[in-house]
């Protein structure tokens, strides 16, 4: 047997084996609500320490060579997604004067920013910049310390802006990618179920604020998502006109899928899909924990679905985001168990500066790490 197929064989051997050694005797239970709040501070305090004076976070060039076949473009559209999501981490968190003070500067770089643009013929990461811009937008709208003159038009302006680019980039079959294949054309030809679904909710938002003229953009958006469902509970990494699992470790597996089970439940159901029951959603969640090893195995690993079942590192932080929200889709008395697993996974990966990364180590992936980890804690709270 090669030392591939033992370490295989071993991993299945331990169905239930911890990722990460437990914590010494005596130490904090991760799982508790305190624990977790003593996290989300030192996520704040990194946020709130490490923004540039501008009100951005980290750098908008390439820091990686492991990057370097990415458009120049593509850097900085990763940097104002990722933007997006500090500034909705800040919003989502209890107020102090630290965090406003850091929360209205990044409001402004996010209303001020250059737009994220098409890098080249076949990259258009451009999307993750006007995805997660269109994300923040409508949470900023929501809020009621940004109602003021000061605020609702240049909120409004940019988020009508993040929606319009978005919408033109919605590829025929209604879904949202950040790629296309040859022949070349103006509006790309693929997307994903996870980068469509992220965005789903926030479209309705979009359409009800009145930037989206095209209404049909969302309900598009979410037949794309829920053709992607199969019947074992994953999703689809990208839309096949016939869905195929093909043995072995193969992506469209649910162990492939633990980084858009949770994301596809919660954007239909938000989007009013009665089809994504509790069950349907307890499910989801009840296989992201039995399989997490597969997630976790990934993290920090340099190359793209290197991990088995062709899990990529940049998942992991994603996937905890929208596991956090889908359980707060289940019934009030169902959500603690779920909650405190969520937790633990979380902290036992928290660094020692308060942040998080799952991907290369580039600032916009620690941001948006640190990001999506803090919603998660924060989505029950």
């Amino acid at each position: 047997m090669s030392l591939g197929a033992l370490l295989w064989w071993s991993l299945l051997a331990a169905p239930q084996a911890p990722v990460t050694a437990p914590p010494p005797a005596g130490a904090t239970d991760l799982g508790t609500e305190a624990a977790a709040a003593a996290a989300v501070d030192r996520s704040l305090d990194f946020f709130v320490r490490t923004q540039n004076p501008d009100g951005s976070w980290g750098s908008t060039s390439c820091e990686s060579t492991m990057e370097m076949v990415f458009a120049v473009e593509t850097h900085y559209a990763w940097s104002v997604a990722a933007h997006g999501l500090a500034t909705m981490a800040l919003l989502a968190a209890e107020e102090t004067p630290a965090r406003r003070v850091a929360l209205d500067r990044a409001v402004r770089w996010l209303c001020d920013c250059r737009m994220t643009q098409r890098g080249s013929n076949w990259d258009n990461d451009a999307v993750w910049g006007w995805l997660y811009g269109t994300v923040a937008c409508t949470t900023i709208a929501q809020d009621p310390r940004f109602q003021t003159d000061q605020w609702r038009g240049p909120v409004g302006h940019r988020g009508r802006e993040f929606a319009g680019w978005l919408a033109s980039n919605q590829e025929p079959l209604g879904g949202f990618g950040y790629y296309d294949d040859p022949p070349y054309t103006r509006r790309p030809k693929w997307g994903t179920s996870f980068s469509t679904a992220a965005v789903v909710p926030a479209l309705g938002l979009a359409a009800r604020l009145g930037w989206l003229p095209d209404t049909t953009t969302q309900e598009r958006a979410a037949s794309y998502v829920r053709r992607c469902r199969l019947p074992n509970g994953a999703y689809e990494y990208d839309l096949s006109p016939v869905p195929r699992l093909n043995g072995g470790e193969h992506i469209n597996d649910v162990k492939g899928s633990l980084g858009r089970i949770q994301v596809g439940n919660w954007a239909l159901r938000q989007a009013g899909d009665t089809g994504i029951t509790d069950a349907m959603v307890r499910t989801g969640l009840e296989q992201f924990f039995t399989h997490h090893r597969f997630l976790a195995v990934a993290r920090m690993r340099p190359v793209p679905h290197e991990a088995y079942y062709m899990n990529a590192g940049y998942f992991f932080y994603f996937g905890h985001y929208y596991c956090g929200l889908a359980i707060e889709l289940l019934p009030p008395a169902e959500r603690e168990p779920f909650r405190r697993q969520l937790r633990a996974r979380l902290l036992e990966t928290q660094r020692a500066d308060g942040s998080f990364c799952d991907f290369l180590g580039s600032s916009y992936m620690v941001s948006a790490s640190t990001a999506f980890a803090t919603l998660a804690l924060l989505a029950g709270r």
